[in-house]
């Protein structure tokens, strides 16, 4: 078998791309069931004021778990749910204790995201990439840090925005804010 020519990776990534535009553009009449909606199992288990205050930061999302996994479902939608993965893979990494364990995780987390042409490689400049490699020779719970916050900025300036103005989030909070007002109304 010859192996794949040089710009089929990139061809890939531009096809996902384009297919995640195409998914998002309503003249196309795109709603395919429950990722449209965004279903979390049992909507009762998200308090009103809870999905409410996911507007407020990225922060107040990323510390709920139901918000995590609201904006998981979202980015599914845009074939770009390896960057949350990653984020939350570095979270776990730092929480790691054991030295040995430290190491095979980084090397983990680096195989499965960062290195080039990785399955589920995230999005960050040439320089961060290398960074996080050469961090890799001596693994600390911070060897992630710098390419955990790049990709943490581009969710928050680019995906969370749009996670905020979906339909599925915009369903969500208004059915809160009218669980909001009816538990007001009788009390």
């Amino acid at each position: 078998i010859s192996p794949l020519p040089p710009s089929l990776p990139s061809r890939a990534k531009d096809l996902k791309t384009r297919l995640g535009i195409l998914l998002h553009k309503p003249e196309l009449g795109h709603r395919s069931g429950s990722s449209s909606k965004l279903q979390l199992g049992s909507r009762r288990r998200n308090s009103s004021q809870e999905v409410l205050e996911w507007r407020e930061s990225f922060d107040q999302l990323l510390k709920s778990k139901s918000g995590v996994n609201a904006f998981h479902t979202f980015l599914k939608t845009e074939f770009s749910e390896e960057n949350l993965d990653f984020w939350l893979a570095c979270e776990d990494f730092k929480k790691t204790r054991s030295k040995t364990k430290l190491a095979s995780k980084a090397n983990r987390i680096f195989e499965e995201f960062v290195q080039n042409e990785a399955p589920r490689e995230v999005n960050i400049d040439h320089e961060t990439r290398e960074i996080t490699r050469k961090n890799l020779s001596g693994a600390t719970s911070a060897c992630f840090n710098e390419a955990q916050a790049k990709t943490r900025t581009l969710m928050e300036k680019d995906s969370y925005p749009r996670f905020l103005k979906s339909a599925s989030y915009q369903d969500m909070s208004r059915q809160a804010a009218s669980r909001g007002t009816s538990k007001r109304s009788h009390t």
